[in-house]
């Protein structure tokens, strides 16, 4: 993946689909070390932004990050890798500025995401813990 992002060959989406889990780990790992190279100190995507993520290859929450680091900020775009992550990056100054509206495209896809998770209010599904880190910060989810 370095030898990709290195050679300008890292240059459309969906070059993650089909990796094992390791793998897709991985790749989030790149995407985070290589955010700034990549990125090249492009400034944030204006407020009011619509970004399109493509549902159809999100097995997981691993590749659901992928998908949206890619929807994000292109191939191999970093928008956070955990929970944490994710809160951090919708506040700015990881690609996107608050608000912004996030199309999830093939959402019925992620049946995955019933997983509870615990959180310090308890117990929640883990589409419920996306969706609150999502609203808390103004970024408003359209499911499709």
């Amino acid at each position: 993946m370095w030898d990709l992002i290195r050679t300008g060959r890292l240059n459309r989406t969906g070059m993650w689909h089909g990796l094992s889990a390791e793998d897709t780990y991985a790749w989030l790992s790149v995407a985070l070390y290589s955010d700034e190279y990549h990125r090249r100190g492009k400034p944030d995507a204006p407020a009011g932004q619509v970004f399109s993520l493509d549902g159809r290859h999100i097995l997981d929450l691993d590749s659901f990050f992928c998908a949206l680091g890619e929807a994000v900020n292109g191939p191999c775009g970093y928008f956070g890798w955990n929970l944490n992550a994710l809160s951090d990056c919708v506040e700015g100054r990881w690609g996107a500025t608050p608000p912004f509206t996030l199309q999830w495209e093939y959402s019925a896809k992620a049946a995955w995401l019933a997983e509870r998770v615990p959180t310090d209010q308890g117990e929640v599904s883990l589409f419920d813990g996306l969706l609150d880190i999502f609203e808390s910060r103004g970024v408003s989810v359209v499911l499709r």
